[in-house]
Parts: structure tokens; C-alpha cells; sequence
């Protein structure tokens, strides 16, 4: 008898046993994909992971159906790196190759099917059986894989519909395809020829009619008084000519022109081989990072913003390509991927590969295939964190940029693993160095390196000497009491930004709220509108017209009168990014402003569109959340502004503090980052707040003193590590009872700080009630033993009869 070993894509913990033939058993290799029966009537595409002789015990293993790869199509290092994963985050291995894996080599019973509609099928290429699928698709739009099965009266579909898919005839249900074109700007310029004193002369003699005289005349008047790149459109418009009279100048090679989309590489119109001269500063940290890499095996690049963090990366990839092993790159946010995308390909050209969420099956297969392959096309991928799960040959380099990122962390579904700690873990399965890179280092990682385990390079001053941004405090208090705010703008501000604008220079505000203001209240009897499922109030978006929960959806027009009282006067309390959007447009109805928070920016290309058009200043001042804090970088920027720094320091956290500094210091570090100074307007109520002074005086150290003095008192990390669980049940008496059950047990096995349980903030999301219990393990206990000691529990939780309804998730270092 012949078995092996298989994970299923479900959330399961453990691998199943399954029977295969005497050929099959010399065939297959460990991380090939098979069809197997689970269930009743379920078919799942698992992955192999051991090959044996031995039968299991508690049950009889059931035949594959069928095996679906020629060659493995994960590596054994990956599904090493997958247990580790599972172990330490405690879930399910099932979870981790769900997650790992492109759907796209999922397929199984329940998946939907439906064909392309464009696209032009010659029948007499398809088999019978791929013919049969595709006419059944003609008649009805989308069908299940059971269902297809069932037509063809066959159990091992799936191979024929890997081929349909890989010839693009069919489509799996959950991608919807969005193309988009950036936008090109024709510009002209003066062709070289005429750049010199002398060429000046001979031009004034070649024109021959008054008309493109006008023109170059134009030409020169508009790039005398501005600095930027000239569009043939505002050519046009200056010197009242017509476009025609432009393109006869380009035909006789007097004018050249142009198409400008976001690359920047063509303002200087050099070579890329140039580009790469590290300064001194560069150059030195470059040498310490290679030196640091010789005793361990992870070094933190600590930057100030600005200071040139990308180019000693791409320096150090230079060198690992050199010796053929591959890198990854990752990075916090979607939206910086595509930024960095150009900057590398630009040095690499096509030996870049992007991976992450937003990209559509098919292009996720293929970099899986082409990583698997170590082909040219994959010696560098960039990408999110499940970029980490990528089946790498012989990685080299791991790169974590602003690796101080909350995102890195996953939060739903399982695996909630941490992208910074997996990938050096990864690294060490490879024997990979690990690169992280920061101006605002966590403090976990920071404590690291000055406890040794980590090496430390320090950059400190920006590239090309650029200073600092300047950094202006407004006391809110006073600017309200001396009546100078004009809604949330205080009158420095406004200065500043019509100042900057005058000048020709962009800016960015930023403020951690989307929607229009948080909450609607009734002046009358106080009455403000939840969400009924969760609760929350309701978010009002005026863009819609409508209140919505961001929890779980819930939407509502907005109420002409108060829903309890009926009275008519509402008024909305706090603001949110749309609002200052509004008030802009009353204080500089010229300027043209846009935003970018989760609401602009749906869709694979929502990120590009405002980048491009931003880096291209069409937009002057580009307001939004988070997402600008993330290390973007636009040459134009002179000016940023926090509207309000004290809802973040307020936050029941205990790494606001941190994560504050942090937040300010990467949206100030968007400011001058050519050559002028930049400035950054701080509004707050509470100026002499110890991390508002710390980000005005750029002073890290002093922020991680004084942050870490607290975590030792209060045990937290990085003296403690920190395990949260989260119950959550429709019924609330049954969940108040079986967290206190299960909070008992814990505090009674373990001794250690057991917290809980508690509500959060928000106690109920989608008609669920929430209870939390935080457990703190000290530093010197093995953290191995205590996660199986705390499973267990959770095992005997389960087993009982009343609890089992209750769901409960573990959240491994959930900061």
C-alpha cells in the first residue's frame, strides 16, 4: 500500500492521508498538486507533502483523484517556511497555502466558471470535452465546477479546464478585469541643435512666417518664467497660434516633441547608467551594510526621509544578480509597488516581477511559474506581503522597505503573520540576508539592534544635503480663541498653502478620516444614527449623499430629520477628508485639489491615476489619509500640512505614541524633497506633547528612550510578547460566559499576565459581540511551549457541547 500526505485548501491544522498506486507513488514528488474527494461529494486541489508506506489509523484513505502537475510546483523550503508560519501564528497549515496560492491553481468544486465574451474560439482546436464545456457556457453565463462535472459525466475535470483557461476561453468568477491607460501629455522642447548662443541666432533667421516666430517667442517667454516642462496645449494658448503652426515647427526639427507620463528620468534627460552615483553619505552606508552582512544575518538601514534609501537598495541588488540568486523586494502598500516599479525597471529592465493582491489570476500564476523557474523575468520581485509565499529557487537579498509599516502585519483571514518576522525566517531557511529599511524604525527592530542581534547603519542627512523640512506648530486653542481658523484651516496655513501655490509648488494635507465628518448629530435631542449591525455611528460621505458604517458597509441616505425626535436641525461633528476637500475649494477655488483614501482609490489602477496626474502637477493640492505617509516621492512638494496630530496620540493603543511619530515623521518627510527646504505645518491643541516636540526636532532616539521606559513598566513588547484573542458570538450572555470560561482556564495554567475579557472600543461588527483576552509572555519563558499550552486550551474550549458556536481567533504579535 501505497499514501501520501496532502494539505487541503481549508482551515485545518493538520495534513490528510490519502491511497495512490504503485506508478503514481514513483511519480509523484512533494509539492505537486493532486485532485482529492473530501467529503461527501467535495473535490479540492491539495499539495503533497510527504510521500509514505504507512496507513493512518483513525480512518481509510481514500484514492486520489487524479494528479494535476509533471513537476512539483512549490518547493520543499516553502512548505518548510509554511509550517514554521502556521506553528508560530497558530493556524491552520490548510490556511497558508490557501492563502499562499494564486486561485488560480485552486480550482475546485464550488469555484464558478464563465466564459470571456470577446474573445474568438476556432472550435475545431478543442477537444470534445473542452468543446462540450464551452457550448454549455454559450447557453448559460456562469457555471460551477460540480456542474460542469455533471455535463460531462466525468469526476477529473479540472486539467480540462486548466487548458481552457490557460487559452483565456474561460475566466474564473472573482476577477473583474480594468484596464487602464495612463494618461500621455504631448510637451514640447527646443531641439539641441538651437540650445547654444549662436544656434539662437540662426533660428531667428530660419522662421520664415510671423506666426512661428510667435510660437518660439512664446516658447521662451513661458519657460523664462516657469520652471516646468512646456505642454504644446499652453504653447498654444499663450501665443493664440494654432497646433497646426506646432507641428510644421517639429516636422522642420526646430521644436522636438514629447510624451510624458510619470517618469521622471526624462526632466534630465540623461543616460540611466549615471543615474547611480551614491554620495559620500550613500557610498559609506552601502560598505557598512556589506560589512554588517558578514557577521549577521540582519541589518537596518535607519534613513532620515529623503535621504536616499531606494538607490543603496538598488546597488545591493546589482551585486546579488551578479551572483544569479534572487531578490525579493517588499514593500508596506499596493500603491508604492507601482512607483518603485518604474524606478527599478528602469536599471533592471525586464528582470522585474510584480506580485500582489490586485493583479488578476493569470498574471499571478505566471510569476509564480517564472519564480519556480528562477527565469530571467523573476531574478527581482517586488511586491505586498503575500509576495513572502513565492516558491524562490535560490533567494539572495530580502528587502523590507518602511518596515515599520502596520500593513506588513495580516490581520483576517488566517495566516495573521507578520511580513517583516516571516520574511527573515525565510531568509534563514535560504541563507538570505535581510535588508530592512526605515527612517522611522519600529521599536521592536530598533531594540534589536541595540541589543545586538541586529546590525545598525545610520544614515543621516537627506541626499544631495537638502535640509530638513522646517516644522510650524499651530496651537489650535489659541487660533480658535483669537477667532483666526476658517473651518479647519488656521490662518498660517493658508498662507503657507497660497504662498506655495503662488510659487507653483504642490501640497499635500493630511488627515486620518475618510468620509465628510464622523458623526451627524441632532441638536435638538442629541440623537446621532448607527449602524445596525455593528456599533458604530455612521460615517457621512456628501459625496454620496449618505451615511455609511466603514465596518461592514451599511449604507443609508441621509436623513432629512432626526430619526428620533423629527426635528430638522442636524449638524455633523468632526471632519473628514471629503470635508476638506469642500473647504478648499472655497479658499482657492483656483487651485485644482483631489483626494486619495480608500474611497478614490478602488480598483487595480486607482493608485496610478492620482500619482500620475499628481507627478504630472495637473492636481496642486492632493489631500488624504494614511496612504501618503507611505515613502511616495514627488520632486514638487514645498508644503505639507496635519490638520489635526491629536486624534492620532489618542488613540487606545499602546503604540500610538510611536505610531504617531512615526505617521508624522514619514507625511513630513513627503516635503522638500528637491532642492528648496520644504515646510510642514503641524495643526494641534496640544503643542507641547512630548512626540509632537520629538517629530519637530527629528528626534528618534529620544522618542524610543522614553517609549521604551513605558513598555518595561507596563509589559509590553519588546520585554513581552503578546498573544491576543478575539471571541466573537451573535448571542451576548453566551459569549460574556464562555470568555470568562476560557479566561480562566488561562489565567489559572499559565503564570503570566492574562488580560481580559474585555470589549474593545467597538463591540459589536456585523451583529457579532466581540470580547478580547491579551496574554503577555515574558521574554525568558519558551514561547514554543506556551502556544501549545494555550492550543490546548483552546482545544478543550471547543470540546465543549455549549461553546462550540463561539468563534475564537488567535492573533500572534498583533501590533
Amino acid at each position: 500500500m501505497f499514501f501520501i500526505e496532502v494539505i487541503l485548501p481549508l482551515s485545518l491544522a493538520k495534513t490528510f492521508t490519502y491511497r495512490v498506486s504503485e506508478a503514481e507513488f514513483h511519480f509523484i514528488k512533494k509539492g505537486m498538486r493532486v485532485a482529492v474527494p473530501f467529503g461527501k461529494s467535495k473535490i479540492y486541489t491539495a499539495l503533497v507533502s510527504d510521500i509514505h508506506e504507512n496507513a493512518p489509523t483513525l480512518y481509510d484513505a481514500k484514492e486520489i483523484h487524479q494528479i494535476l502537475d509533471e513537476k512539483p510546483i512549490a518547493t520543499e523550503t516553502q512548505i518548510k517556511h509554511w509550517l514554521w508560519v502556521a506553528n508560530y501564528y497558530m493556524c491552520g497549515i490548510g490556511d497558508v497555502y490557501r492563502g499562499a496560492f494564486p486561485t488560480g491553481l485552486l480550482l475546485e468544486s464550488e469555484t464558478i466558471v464563465s466564459h470571456k465574451p470577446e474573445v474568438v474560439v476556432n472550435d475545431s482546436e478543442l477537444s470534445d470535452d473542452e468543446f462540450l464545456v464551452y457550448e454549455a457556457l454559450q447557453h448559460q453565463s456562469s457555471l460551477k465546477v460540480q456542474e460542469i462535472a455533471s455535463i460531462l459525466n466525468k469526476k477529473n475535470i479540472l486539467p480540462i479546464l486548466q487548458k481552457l483557461i490557460a487559452r483565456d476561453i474561460i475566466v474564473l468568477e472573482e476577477e473583474i478585469k480594468e484596464s487602464y491607460k495612463p494618461k500621455l501629455v504631448r510637451y514640447v522642447k527646443l531641439h539641441s541643435k538651437y540650445e547654444t548662443d549662436q544656434g539662437l541666432s540662426d533660428l531667428l533667421d530660419i522662421l520664415r512666417s510671423d506666426k512661428q516666430k510667435e510660437i518660439v517667442l512664446a516658447y521662451f517667454q513661458i519657460s523664462a518664467s516657469e520652471k516646468k516642462p512646456i505642454t504644446e496645449k499652453k504653447l498654444v494658448e499663450v501665443s493664440g497660434s494654432s497646433s497646426a503652426v506646432v507641428k510644421t515647427l517639429v516636422k522642420n526639427e526646430i521644436f522636438e516633441e514629447y510624451y510624458l507620463q510619470q517618469d521622471r528620468v526624462l526632466f534630465n534627460g540623461e543616460k540611466t547608467d549615471k543615474e547611480l552615483q551614491l554620495s559620500e553619505a550613500q557610498e559609506n552606508a552601502f560598505l557598512a551594510i556589506k560589512d554588517s552582512f558578514s557577521e549577521k544575518e540582519v541589518c537596518l538601514l535607519h534613513g532620515v526621509t529623503s535621504s536616499g534609501k531606494t538607490e543603496i537598495y538598488i546597488k545591493l541588488i546589482e551585486e546579488y544578480l551578479q551572483t544569479g540568486r534572487q531578490v525579493l523586494y517588499l514593500l508596506p502598500e499596493i500603491a508604492l509597488t507601482t512607483q518603485l516599479v518604474s524606478r527599478l525597471r528602469l536599471h533592471f529592465g525586464d528582470k522585474v516581477a510584480v506580485f500582489h493582491s490586485k493583479y488578476s489570476n493569470n498574471e499571478r500564476v505566471e510569476v509564480w511559474k517564472q519564480t519556480l523557474e528562477n527565469s530571467e523575468k523573476a531574478q527581482i520581485v517586488i511586491g505586498a506581503r503575500s509576495a513572502l509565499f513565492l516558491p524562490f529557487n535560490d533567494l539572495g537579498l530580502l528587502i523590507v522597505d518602511e518596515e515599520h509599516e502596520q500593513t506588513f502585519k495580516q490581520t483576517d483571514p488566517a495566516p495573521r503573520y507578520h511580513a517583516r518576522d516571516a520574511a527573515i525566517v525565510l531568509a534563514n531557511f535560504h541563507n538570505a540576508k535581510v535588508l530592512l529599511g526605515s527612517a522611522t524604525p519600529s521599536i521592536e527592530t530598533y531594540f534589536n539592534t541595540q541589543s545586538e542581534k541586529y546590525s545598525l547603519v545610520t544614515l543621516t542627512e537627506r541626499y544631495k544635503n537638502v535640509r530638513m523640512p522646517e516644522v510650524v506648530l499651530v496651537d489650535l486653542k489659541d487660533k480658535h480663541f483669537r477667532k483666526r481658523m476658517t473651518g479647519h484651516f488656521s490662518d498660517v496655513l493658508i498662507e503657507e498653502i497660497a504662498e506655495a501655490l503662488s510659487l507653483g509648488e504642490q501640497v499635500i494635507l493630511f488627515q486620518n478620516r475618510r468620509g465628510y465628518s464622523p458623526i451627524i448629530e441632532c441638536i435638538t435631542c442629541g440623537h446621532v444614527p448607527h449602524c445596525q449591525q455593528c456599533d458604530v455611528s455612521l460615517t457621512f460621505h456628501k459625496f454620496k449623499n449618505q451615511l455609511r458604517c466603514h465596518y461592514c458597509g451599511y449604507a443609508i441616505a441621509k436623513p432629512t430629520h432626526c430619526h428620533s425626535c423629527s426635528s430638522i436641525d442636524l449638524t455633523t461633528k468632526g471632519f473628514g477628508t471629503e470635508q476638506i476637500e469642500q473647504e478648499l475649494l472655497s479658499l482657492f477655488p483656483k487651485a485644482k485639489t483631489a483626494r486619495m483614501d480608500q474611497d478614490t482609490t478602488r480598483g487595480k489602477f486607482g493608485f496610478e491615476k492620482i500619482i500620475d496626474t499628481f507627478k504630472n502637477r495637473e492636481i496642486d493640492i492632493l489631500v488624504g489619509t494614511q496612504m501618503l505617509a507611505k515613502g511616495l516621492d514627488f520632486d514638487n512638494v514645498s508644503l505639507v500640512g496635519i490638520m489635526n496630530a491629536d486624534n492620532m496620540l489618542h488613540h487606545p493603543d499602546f503604540r500610538a505614541f510611536e505610531r504617531s511619530f512615526q505617521m508624522m515623521t514619514q507625511v513630513a518627510g513627503r516635503a522638500g524633497r528637491s532642492e528648496k527646504q520644504g515646510k510642514v505645518v503641524i495643526q494641534t491643541y496640544n503643542p507641547s506633547h512630548n512626540t509632537i516636540q520629538q517629530v519637530t526636532n527629528h528626534n528618534y532616539i529620544g522618542m524610543y528612550k522614553e517609549q521604551l521606559y513605558d513598555r518595561q513598566i507596563y509589559r509590553y513588547p519588546p520585554y513581552f510578547r503578546i498573544i491576543k484573542l478575539t471571541i466573537k458570538h451573535r448571542d451576548f450572555d453566551k459569549l460574556k460566559e464562555g470568555s470568562m470560561w476560557l479566561y480562566q482556564v488561562l489565567s489559572q495554567n499559565l503564570n503570566m499576565p492574562v488580560l481580559g475579557p474585555e470589549e474593545p472600543v467597538i463591540s459589536r461588527i456585523r451583529n457579532e459581540y466581540i470580547r478580547t483576552i491579551l496574554i503577555k509572555i515574558p521574554q525568558n519563558l519558551h514561547l514554543g511551549n506556551t502556544k501549545k499550552t494555550i492550543q490546548k486550551m483552546l482545544n478543550s474550549f471547543e470540546a465543549v457541547a455549549q461553546y462550540r458556536a463561539i468563534k475564537v481567533t488567535v492573533n500572534v504579535d498583533f501590533y
